[in-house]
């Protein structure tokens, strides 16, 4: 095979050089490599506008990615407008002959991919998921709806072997002057391949092997936290799969598998962004001041509050927490899950399309749940996952010295009282929902 003079490697949520097929394809096929990152405006406007955070995060991503490039020989190119328009026009700077960018799976990937190949000689490589969408699939179908049946299908898939980050890299000649983007400091989560490498290997190192017995533990925070290092892909997918199975950490590897079973429904079935999997007919509530007081964490049930007041300060919330405040917006307010998967993905650093649909319709019980009236009861619970009020007490200040705060009532003076009784608020929406 003749190897071509220039490509440029365009990157999107693939920010890392381990593990990054990608790179290594545009490395392996062209003899001088352009590293490019398009600031979409697209995105920027529709997607970030209230997420700061999550803004910031970017911002270190593509540091961080920048100074990977130069220590191998490269730079990172960043460029902010429309995806195709400076894709198109860093190619006919360096004179690239391909694009090389990474598959995904929402609609508006899918569609920029489809707008890159109309204009450009684009090579499409996977490398967001731990196995390709579509690599596994039933009979006679495209994808899977069953969890249970996908996850063995998933299990027994060949996965390779991880990629060693490139030694090295050479621009064009003469090279074309990368612009840099200006960081902002993220807070909480410093963002970067560096850092979710950090966080990775020392979750490896010590405490994923408790993961199965810890997860639900909310005050222990016993997950990784490295939910938003993957969205972004600052470490990869199927590196972290690879490691934590060489550990024995099967139930870890299992939560590995969940993301990328949403990422295939997603891929087969777009609509499913915006319409419910399974339609159950079902009538939303049109409450303005119920929905503020659930994103401000003022519903006057503990748990509820405490996981959105952590999701506004940190941008990220512990996965039992997710469940539960998105089942008191869908089952026991009635609103319509759309409303809380917009403001989930507003403030998340993990804000996947993908994840965060998935998830919510599962809740909503009108996607993958084969329990779809299933319902958590947000004090049952708070007596669960955080038996001591120890996770309530660090979000809702309120509650710091207040003996008991596993039920919802009067429990301070300037803590409100619950907005709807459990009770008869399931009641409600399982009548609405006719069973």
């Amino acid at each position: 095979m003749s190897t071509m003079r220039t490509a440029v490697a365009l990157f999107t949520r693939d920010l890392r050089v381990h593990d990054n097929p990608m790179l290594r394809a545009a490395l392996d096929e062209a003899e001088h490599v352009h590293p490019l990152f398009v600031d979409d405006d697209a995105i920027r406007e529709t997607r970030y506008g209230a997420a700061t955070a999550r803004r910031a995060f970017l911002d270190e991503c593509l540091a961080d990615l920048d100074e990977a490039l130069r220590r191998i020989g490269g730079a990172l190119d960043v460029r902010r407008g429309d995806v195709v328009a400076e894709t198109a026009a860093a190619a006919r700077r360096v004179g690239a002959e391909d694009v090389f960018a990474t598959a995904d799976v929402s609609a508006y990937a899918r569609e920029r991919e489809r707008r890159l190949a109309r204009e450009l000689d684009l090579r499409l490589v996977d490398g967001t998921f731990v196995v390709p969408p579509g690599a596994v699939a039933p009979t006679g179908r495209d994808h899977y709806e069953v969890f249970s049946a996908y996850h063995r299908a998933w299990s027994a898939h060949p996965r390779g072997d991880h990629l060693r980050a490139p030694r090295r890299l050479r621009l064009p000649r003469p090279p074309a002057e990368p612009r840099r983007h200006p960081a902002t400091r993220a807070e909480g989560f410093p963002g970067g391949e560096a850092a979710g490498r950090k966080r990775m290997l020392a979750w490896l190192g010590a405490d994923v092997g408790a993961y199965e017995g810890m997860h639900d533990d909310l005050a222990g925070d016993g997950t990784s936290r490295l939910s938003p290092y993957l969205h972004f892909g600052c470490i990869s997918a199927r590196e972290l799969a690879n490691r934590a199975a060489e550990l024995g950490a099967a139930a870890f590897v299992r939560q590995l598998c969940w993301r990328d079973f949403y990422g295939q429904l997603l891929g087969a079935m777009p609509r499913t962004q915006v319409d419910d999997l399974r339609p159950r007919g079902d009538r939303w509530v049109d409450d303005a001041d119920a929905l503020a007081a659930w994103k401000d964490g003022l519903t006057g049930y503990p748990l509820v509050d405490a996981g959105m007041r952590q999701l506004r300060a940190e941008g990220w919330m512990h996965n039992r927490a997710r469940l539960v405040t998105a089942s008191f917006l869908v089952k026991d307010l009635g609103i319509d899950w759309r409303e809380g998967a917009r403001h989930y993905f507003d403030l998340l650093l993990d804000g996947d399309v993908a994840q965060n649909v998935g998830n919510w319709q599962w809740v909503a019980g009108t996607g993958v749940d084969t329990r779809p009236n299933r319902v958590f009861n947000p004090t049952a619970q708070a007596k669960r996952l955080d038996p001591d009020g120890e996770y309530v007490r660090r979000w809702v200040p309120e509650l710091a010295d207040v003996p008991d705060v596993l039920s919802p009532g009067l429990l301070a003076p300037v803590y409100p009282p619950p907005i709807v009784d459990h009770g008869e608020a399931v009641a409600a929406f399982r009548a609405r929902r006719g069973g």
